[in-house]
């Protein structure tokens, strides 16, 4: 039995040997100049991608940075010019401004100027065509007053005499319209002491009419006016009229003679 265990443990004992030498020679081997180490190798291998991975990162962090930096300057630089833009739109628009209130001036002269041009526009349209058998509107409507009376004197109240009428005077009320009895234009506006404010209108074909007794005439010379159109508004009668009372006075005439204008009315 002793024999036996001696011979066990001899054999524990020279197996360890054999493992310590085989690890020795291990160690030895990996110390061995020259000889590469697999271990240190795929750490270093590591280590070197990781360092590689960084610097990647550095660089793309570099260039995002750059990239912003750029954006930021054009951004700037952007702003910057449209400040400018902006003083200069400022600084040019009293300018602007001045021009657009002239030239709104200019048109609204134009549009203003437009009443006494209109009548000429509108002369293509109308027909100033008036001839004996024509017939033309009252200018306003109310009774006759004094006729006419051009071959026999007839009695005028408030001057107290006889003499002859080359026109009609009709009642009307103060401030009623008065209207133009056929197509006509404009020949004159004026005033005179026993007509107060009145006005000449062209018919056509030498025809001419005369009224008067107005206040707030809507009209102008050479105006084109349409049949039924306002001239303007009864007047207060002129002292030649004081008895007779607020009228129209109206006279027709064709190649400057008198003509009855009640023929022609309506």
């Amino acid at each position: 039995m002793f024999k036996d265990k001696l011979f066990l443990v001899m054999l524990v004992l020279g197996l360890l040997t054999i493992v310590a030498a085989a690890g020795v020679v291990t160690i030895q081997r990996g110390n061995v100049p020259g000889e590469e180490n697999p271990y240190m190798e795929n750490m270093q291998g590591t280590i070197i991608a990781e360092e590689e991975t960084t610097k990647a990162e550095e660089q793309v962090a570099g260039t995002a940075d750059a990239q912003r930096e750029q954006m930021v300057t054009a951004s700037d630089s952007r702003t910057e010019e449209a400040r400018k833009d902006t003083e200069t739109t400022e600084a040019a628009r009293p300018a602007r401004t001045a021009q657009t209130n002239q030239e709104t001036a200019a048109d609204t002269g134009s549009l203003q100027a437009a009443p006494a041009d209109s009548g000429l526009e509108n002369a293509v349209s109308l027909v100033l065509d008036f001839s004996d058998t024509s017939r033309m509107a009252w200018p306003v409507m109310g009774n006759i007053l004094l006729d006419y009376s051009m071959d026999t004197t007839i009695y005028f109240p408030t001057l107290d005499q006889y003499q002859v009428n080359p026109g009609v005077v009709i009642q009307a009320e103060v401030s009623q319209p008065v209207a133009a009895p056929a197509n006509a234009r404009v020949v004159a506006v004026s005033a005179d002491e026993e007509l107060g404010n009145f006005v000449v209108l062209d018919l056509g074909n030498n025809y001419t009419a005369t009224c008067g007794q107005l206040k707030e005439i809507q009209v102008v010379e050479n105006e084109y006016l349409e049949a039924g159109q306002v001239m303007g508004y009864v007047a207060e009668p002129t002292k030649y009229y004081s008895v007779e009372g607020s009228n129209v006075y109206f006279q027709l005439e064709h190649e400057g003679n008198k003509v009855d204008p009640v023929d022609y009315f309506e």
